[in-house]
């Protein structure tokens, strides 16, 4: 089925180019995924789905035209290569249209397997009890869990194949496999919901479903009594999931497109400190069994590892190949796709380089701060660089967790809470395809009462 699929692919790219295309690029995706809910014992959600899709991408001189099908018919693709070459003919010119320069596409790197059979074997049975032990474990954690808002698991197997008339012809499997669980604590007076979920390629690099079960539901429990503090400056923990929705953030502003219309904080300080000499954050494409890990991005160009700050400089931006030819630049491997859509700037695997530090001896080092577990919002604006988000979290006191807190806002510009970034753990962990540890800031503003 693999060398099939591969065929057809290039078989419509071929196909565009008898009809008029200039240049033509095919992106096909199949796949198929699983997804089970329960509550309290019972199955309380079901569902499976397969999706197979092929996109076309042709450009008539400086034109560009796209259609999507997931009919592989010999008539419906014919329609959709002659739909495709007929809208490239009528759209706008662009001279910074077109596929991947040849200078960007060369030999695909090794990154490694990213399938799992054992993955693509899970039969249903295992979803159903993984969920359910994840239940028992949670009420049976604590007296003051009563509910539980969400608990389940699931699997995906998917098949990506590019013929390029650039060059590039290639083809990866992979798979993904998760439990999540999302409890609620009472204590009579107030309710507190957390969640953990992992994720990952191969079923043996998961979370038990215990594991995973007793982390939600410690954190969930220790919320309670969660009140607020009083506005005040004083130093930030964040723990290794909030961690990783700040660099998000940082690299939400590296996005080449917007630092080329100069909507990025970051855009003119490329070269330049921005950080500590501890920070390094990278976009790694071939990390090792990575959710984001694949050979080549959405447009066939060879994934790579992409420093973005190294000790504390500014040292990348990411581009696709239309963005990069704006900005004259070459595209970083960066483009991001499914066959409905054309390419855009993504990330890969984003990670933060974990510092030596154990959180325990982070918090140890603090006589009063704040632990942040949980933010609301999207508070970061990486035009401007104004960070400021709802949280909820864990006083520090003495090196200690203590009082659990709710209700205040951590407010700072990105710039500043860059600089004052002091400590990064030794704890990395991925949450989805971005790896942080636990960071603490010197002092940010934390508004409450």
């Amino acid at each position: 089925m693999t060398e099939k699929r591969a065929a057809l692919a290039k078989a419509v790219m071929e196909r565009a180019l008898r009809s008029g295309a200039d240049q033509a690029e095919v992106f096909l995706q199949v796949g198929r995924s699983a997804d089970v809910r329960v509550r309290d014992g019972e199955i309380e959600d079901l569902t499976q789905a397969t999706s197979k899709g092929l996109g076309l991408r042709v450009f008539v001189k400086n034109r560009l035209g796209f259609v999507w099908t997931s009919d592989f018919s010999e008539s419906a693709l014919d329609a959709i290569v002659s739909r495709a070459v007929s809208l490239a003919e009528v759209s706008a010119d662009n001279p910074d249209n077109g596929l991947p320069d040849p200078t960007s596409l060369g030999k695909l790197p090794d990154v490694g397997p990213l399938f799992d059979q054992r993955v693509a074997d899970l039969p249903p049975d295992w979803k159903i009890k993984a969920s359910i032990e994840m239940e028992k474990v949670i009420k049976s954690f604590d007296p003051r869990i009563k509910t539980i808002d969400s608990v389940g698991a699931g699997e995906s197997v998917s098949e990506v194949y590019l013929a390029s008339s650039a060059g590039m012809h290639g083809s990866y499997e992979g798979t993904s496999v998760y439990l999540y669980a999302s409890p609620v604590a009472t204590d009579g007076t107030q309710l507190q919901t957390s969640y953990w979920y992992d994720a990952k390629r191969f079923f043996e690099d998961l979370l038990s479903p215990e594991e995973v079960a007793k982390k939600a539901a410690a954190r969930a429990v220790r919320l309670l009594g969660a009140k607020k503090i009083k506005t005040q400056k004083l130093p930030v923990v964040f723990d290794p999931t909030m961690a990783a929705g700040f660099v998000s953030s940082i690299a939400g502003a590296m996005n080449g497109d917007a630092v080329f219309k100069r909507a990025s904080f970051l855009a003119s300080k490329l070269g330049q400190k921005i950080a500590p000499d501890h920070f390094t954050l990278v976009d790694d494409g071939l990390w090792a069994r990575g959710l984001a890990t694949s050979p080549f991005d959405g447009e066939g160009v060879p994934t790579r590892t992409t420093p973005l700050v190294e000790k504390g400089v500014l040292k990348a931006f990411l581009y696709d190949s239309f963005t990069a030819r704006k900005a004259k630049t070459k595209t970083t491997g960066n483009a991001s796709r499914g066959y409905r859509s054309l390419p855009g700037i993504g990330v890969n695997n984003l990670t933060l380089t974990p510092g030596t530090k154990s959180p325990e001896e982070i918090l140890k080092e603090i006589p009063r701060g704040l632990y942040v577990t949980a933010m609301l919002g999207h508070g970061a604006n990486t035009i401007t660089g104004d960070y400021s988000r709802g949280a909820n979290g864990l006083l520090i006191e003495n090196g200690e967790l203590t009082q659990a807190v709710q209700e205040v806002t951590v407010g700072g510009n990105l710039n500043d809470m860059l600089m004052q970034l002091d400590a990064i753990g030794n704890d990395l962990h991925f949450h989805g395809a971005t790896g942080a540890s636990t960071i603490r800031f010197k002092e940010l503003t934390v508004s409450g009462e």
